[in-house]
C-alpha cells in the first residue's frame, strides 16, 4: 500500500473514532443533564434517567444542541417550571466538557 493510501486510512479511521468519541459524549452529556433538569422539574431519580432518553432522541433531530434545548425548554412550560435558557445553555455546555474528560479518562 503507498503512503498515500495509508495516510488517507490513517485520516479515515481517526474520523471515525473522533465522530464516535462526539456521539458517546453528547449521548453522556444529555444523560447528566437530564437529571439536572429533572431536579429542577421534581422528577424521580428513574424518571430523570428515562428523560435522558428522551433528549438522546431530540438530540438525533437536528445538528446542534437547540435541539435538546428547545425540547427541555418546552417540557419545563408544560410543567409550569421556569427555566433560563442561558442557564441551559451554560449548564450543557459545562456538563458536554466533563463527559469528555469521562470518555477520554476511560480510553
Amino acid at each position: 500500500m503507498s503512503t498515500f493510501k495509508n495516510r488517507e486510512k490513517a485520516f479515515e479511521t481517526k474520523y471515525a473514532h473522533d465522530a464516535e468519541m462526539i456521539f458517546k459524549a453528547e449521548a453522556r452529556r444529555n444523560r447528566m443533564l437530564a437529571v439536572w433538569v429533572g431536579d429542577k422539574m421534581g422528577m424521580s431519580d428513574e424518571d430523570a434517567k428515562a428523560y435522558g432518553s428522551k433528549l438522546i432522541a431530540a438530540d438525533l433531530k437536528e445538528a446542534g444542541d437547540d435541539d435538546v434545548l428547545d425540547h427541555i425548554m418546552a417540557d419545563a412550560k408544560e410543567r409550569n417550571v421556569t427555566l433560563d435558557r442561558d442557564e441551559l445553555k451554560a449548564k450543557s455546555a459545562e456538563l458536554l466538557a466533563e463527559a469528555k474528560g469521562q470518555i477520554i479518562d476511560e480510553d
